[in-house]
């Protein structure tokens, strides 16, 4: 459970971080320097030379650009998940994707009933997302004493979700495909998949060509983010050598190094730096490149370019008539997807799953911790953000979507952490209560 417990650390820091870039964005956005705010994401940079120039706004940077290495982050943990984690068998999978599927189907299936048949009705994809980090902040500031089963379904449900948003980008939300660029990037990616295959290792090899298959992407009209996720799945996830082979020959080096230890001086001997970089050698083959990358790429996008997308995309304008102003059908829709369509559609699918046997609950939890957790899973934020920016072309649904989100993304954590609060509190009186009958 180790690793699990540092995801869910991390994502609960990160969500934290990430609320104060929103609250930063609102305030900057509404504030006497508005203007300076949207003058910044417009700004131009090129990046290349003579023909080969992209030149975008910085807001087009962050969100094809540094957004490509977040869904890059959300490959690795969906490979990984699927090799070895709670995705990686029937059993273990089956309630999180059901219900994951349940909060995707359900969410846009209200969307598009409240805005069928007007031009908004393409941004039924806004409502299927949950945000991970926000989510799992609000489930471990909620109670100290929920069982890390719950934690875990809500971590796996996430990335599930993630996997199907991915889906929905790529095949619902990509425009005209320029086929030469695609091939180009599709050949690079087969280049990626023949060097996992035959024992690749650098690091260097995948960043080059992921980098060239992110570009003919990008120029291809398939959104760019999909390259992320493709170029993560070429990475290896075997290590060279087995832990049996790895743990002998680290006692041996260990034994090497402490028969060099020099009797004066603080300075190692060149016989133990040596075996060092021995050591080194030999725990970089017993390591994973996957999990290497992942396990550097996470913090970066947790505490750098999760809350730069926050904050170049959440400035939504609070204005004297902000509430009469949400009273629109894709404000509306996308609200009602996320704090409805989840909480039932989760909840629902989980039921059928375990009625008819197919499935059982995590262990130690409720129904009541799983309803915690489909109201949290109504906060939808950078997901949905992301989606709104390719649903919509009209800045006006883009910010009626801003809205629906903002409002779904606050009801659903408070809502969520007054379930599970109070389920903690009934077990610390429970306890309390057996307690003093002995």
């Amino acid at each position: 459970m180790a690793p699990v417990s540092r995801f869910i650390h991390l994502e609960y820091t990160s969500g934290i971080i990430l609320l104060v870039s929103v609250i930063i964005a609102i305030a900057w956005a509404n504030s006497p320097f508005h203007e300076f705010y949207e003058h910044l994401w417009h700004i131009n940079f090129s990046v290349g030379f003579d023909e080969f120039m992209l030149s975008h706004p910085l807001h087009t940077w962050i969100n094809d650009g540094l957004m490509a290495i977040f869904f890059f982050v959300i490959g690795l943990e969906l490979k990984r998940e699927f090799m070895e984690g709670e995705l990686s068998s029937l059993q273990k999978a089956s309630l999180p994707m059901t219900a994951a599927l349940g909060g995707m189907l359900v969410p846009a299936a209200i969307y598009f009933f409240i805005n069928s048949g007007t031009d908004a009705s393409h941004g039924w994809g806004i409502p299927m997302a949950t945000d991970i980090a926000f989510a799992l902040a609000l489930l471990s500031m909620a109670s100290k004493h929920i069982p890390v089963s719950v934690k875990v379904f809500l971590s796996a449900l996430a990335v599930a979700d993630d996997l199907g948003a991915v889906l929905v980008i790529a095949f619902f939300y990509t425009d005209q495909i320029n086929f030469m660029p695609l091939a180009i990037g599709a050949g690079l990616l087969i280049l990626l998949m023949i060097g996992n295959r035959i024992g690749v290792r650098s690091t260097l090899f995948y960043l080059i060509l992921g980098i060239c298959v992110w570009i003919g992407f990008l120029l291809s009209g398939i959104h760019a983010t999909i390259a992320g996720v493709l170029v993560a799945f070429t990475i290896p996830a075997v290590t060279k050598i087995d832990e049996q082979i790895y743990s002998s020959n680290l006692r041996k080096l260990s034994y090497d190094f402490e028969v060099d230890i020099p009797e004066r001086g603080s300075l190692i001997t060149p016989e133990q730096n040596k075996t060092i970089q021995k050591v080194k050698t030999l725990s970089m083959a017993a390591e994973t490149p996957l999990q290497t990358i992942e396990h550097a790429l996470h913090p970066w996008v947790a505490f750098g370019i999760m809350p730069l997308f926050a904050l170049a995309n959440a400035g939504i304008v609070i204005s004297a008539d902000f509430f009469s102003s949400i009273a629109n059908p894709v404000s509306i829709g996308v609200a009602a997807g996320l704090v409805i369509g989840k909480f039932t559609g989760i909840l629902f699918f989980c039921w059928v799953m375990v009625k008819f046997r197919l499935s059982k609950l995590p262990e130690g939890a409720s129904w009541r911790h799983l309803a915690g957790v489909a109201l949290l899973a109504g906060i939808g934020f950078t997901m949905s953000l992301f989606i709104s920016g390719l649903a919509f072309k009209n800045p006006v649904f883009i910010d009626q979507a801003k809205y629906g989100i903002l409002i779904a993304s606050v009801l659903s954590g408070i809502l969520g952490t007054i379930v599970l609060k109070q389920i903690s509190k009934s077990s610390n009186k429970l306890h309390q209560l057996r307690e003093d009958n002995g």
